[in-house]
């Protein structure tokens, strides 16, 4: 059984959901290795968030903006308003999404449906770059 671990900076992006796959595949050379295996991604921060979904039709990762800005809307009349208006929405969204996603591995590849990838959910107006730890564990091939 091996493992490996690496901390992966994502550029600043703009709010959003924002397809970081490719980031994430690059950041592990190791994953190659891997006959049958997990991947583990943890994004380290309490304002974004980490999620798999639809990676093809570009009006899907608008559509989840718009909707969890009403679930989680700036004038609601949160208490913790020191960070600003986008601050407290955007604990609300990454507590909803979740800080981690786990993947299966095969054959030295994720194991993602046709249409999936990996997104970088990112809750505020100027969030800065995000740090992500992703964990590989599984046999070798």
């Amino acid at each position: 059984m091996a493992w490996y671990q690496h901390e992966v900076r994502l550029p600043a992006v703009r709010r959003g959901f924002h397809i970081v796959t490719d980031h994430v595949v690059e950041a592990v050379p190791e994953l190659a290795r891997i006959r049958v295996g997990l991947m583990h991604v943890f994004i380290m921060h309490t304002s974004a968030s980490i999620s798999i979904n639809e990676n093809a039709d570009p009006d899907v990762p608008l559509d989840l903006e718009l909707a969890f800005n009403e679930i989680a809307r700036e004038d609601f009349n949160y208490r913790h308003t020191l960070e600003g208006p986008d601050d407290m929405p955007a604990h609300v969204k990454s507590s909803m999404i979740g800080s981690s996603v786990t993947i299966p591995i095969s054959g030295g590849r994720l194991c993602l449906g046709t249409w999936q990838g990996i997104y970088l959910c990112e809750h505020r107006d100027r969030g800065g770059s995000r740090r992500l730890v992703v964990t590989i564990q599984g046999d070798e091939g």
